[in-house]
């Protein structure tokens, strides 16, 4: 199960000068997506490139739409099968390039480029794939356009970020361009660090974006289809002002993981959120910490709920949090702690012994449809639970834990739960960062606690 460790927290700890702001967070199930009309331009030179992080389809054969200039039949796509980055050119000779490198890591951001230009004369310079920064050139399918073709974009049509023919897209998308006329190397959109050698990106508002061209940065929540080039804005469909996300590529947030879900829970919008029937199961996040102050809320809970964190060897050996979680069973072994939706507090040392801190009685107050913020202390070994900004453990004061390495984790039984990070997607107005003015929470974050993403695991993980 991918997850973000400390110490290895990918392209935040790149010393970049170039911080990207923004992204926008589709939702397939919604049919999240953005078009424009073209006409005009180039039919044989065009590159597209963008950074993406996997929503709930990852690692699946769902095929998602990342990019698509079509004319209503005929059509240029970037597309994933769920695993596989793939590139299409309906009509003429078919034109496809399919990767068989496997990108199903829904902790990660990747930079995608295809560049095309088909009047080079050597055919696999026609239709390329870059991502994070290297060229791909293993492929389990590679049709490339003839010489001179005239391909399909940029007639007269549409262009449309988020879906096309695969359907829509489901996760994050940040630093969207369109080039139109030019056949662009990946080292017009980002760089090699020359610290970490990670892929970052740089910025890209001086390129040459043709007479269809667009950039999407995603920065202003009110337009999130602005093209910051100048040009004609793209159509927001179905997008409004809570699909900007401030997880991006140079500060990357936690989210929930649909890798390890166990049993069917629905994953969506943007990972965040997470809908049970009728089973008891369990998830947990992507990132795990073994030091450092940390603050997140979960939202929207209703009965039947399990909140709080297990120690990552519940994960990685394939024990069952759920049975953890809902019965307090000793066989795993394994430290976790949670909140019950009936005010009672759970606890399960790394011995296997369990312990209700709360009392049982029915006078004890719930936390159904309240905000519950947890501050996971790993230098102190201790935490404390909040309802909608007043501490629950008995008397305020927090409750030890074993040392070990943690992720948030939730166990439900027909229920609803929405997380917060510090980037949520639902309407927030509590405006509450942390001390490093990440994120926006409901409650103020305790001194000394901070958001779980990639900058501050860096400097505090």
């Amino acid at each position: 199960m991918p997850l973000i460790l400390p110490g290895n927290v990918g392209s935040a700890t790149a010393a970049t000068g170039f911080n990207v702001d923004n992204s926008c967070r589709f939702d397939r199930a919604s049919s999240d997506d953005f078009t424009k009309s073209s006409s005009g331009g180039s039919r044989r030179k065009a590159t597209f490139s963008a950074w993406l992080k996997w929503g709930i389809h990852v690692g699946t054969s769902t095929e998602q739409g990342i990019f698509e200039s079509h004319d209503g039949t005929n059509y240029f796509s970037v597309y994933t099968d769920g695993k596989n980055l793939r590139a299409n050119n309906t009509g003429g000779t078919g034109d496809a390039i399919y990767s068989t490198q496997v990108l199903r890591d829904p902790s990660a951001w990747y930079h995608v480029v295809i560049a095309v230009d088909s009047d080079q004369g050597t055919a696999s310079n026609r239709f390329r794939m870059y991502i994070n920064g290297s060229e791909v050139t293993s492929f389990s399918a590679a049709v490339y356009p003839t010489e001179n073709e005239d391909m399909k974009f940029n007639g007269s049509g549409t262009i449309q970020v988020g879906g096309g023919a695969a359907g829509n897209w489901d996760g994050y998308m940040a630093e969207v361009v369109w080039i139109d006329g030019s056949q662009l190397a990946p080292d017009q959109f980002g760089e090699f660090d020359s610290d970490s050698g990670i892929w970052k990106p740089i910025d890209v508002s001086g390129l040459t974006f043709g007479t269809n061209g667009f950039y999407l940065d995603f920065k202003d929540s009110a337009n999130l289809g602005n093209d910051a080039n100048g040009g004609t804005d793209l159509g927001e469909n179905n997008i409004v002002a809570n699909n900007q996300s401030i997880d991006t590529c140079t500060n990357n947030f936690c989210t929930m993981n649909p890798l390890y879900p166990d049993g069917t829970i629905t994953f969506s919008e943007g990972n965040l959120k997470l809908t049970e029937g009728n089973s008891w199961r369990s998830a947990g996040g992507t990132m795990a910490v073994s030091t450092g102050k940390w603050f997140w809320e979960v939202s929207n809970v209703g009965n039947y709920a399990y909140i709080g964190f297990a120690d990552i060897q519940l994960f990685s050996e394939g024990c069952s949090i759920r049975e953890s979680f809902t019965t307090g069973a000793a066989t795993t072994g394994r430290a976790h702690s949670v909140l019950n939706s009936d005010g009672r507090h759970y606890q399960v040392t790394s011995g296997g012994a369990q312990s209700s801190e709360y009392p049982s009685d029915a006078t004890f107050p719930t936390f159904t449809n309240s905000i519950i913020s947890i501050a996971l202390n790993l230098d102190d070994n201790n935490f404390i639970f909040y309802k909608d900004g007043t501490a629950m453990n008995p008397s305020g004061n927090a409750i030890s834990i074993t040392a070990g390495t943690y992720i948030p984790a939730v166990s439900i039984y027909g229920n609803t739960v929405s997380y917060n990070f510090g980037s949520p997607s639902y309407s927030e107005s509590g405006g509450n960062s942390d001390g490093n003015g990440y994120g926006n929470f409901s409650m103020a974050v305790p001194s000394g606690y901070f958001a779980l993403n990639t900058k501050n695991l860096a400097e505090y993980g």
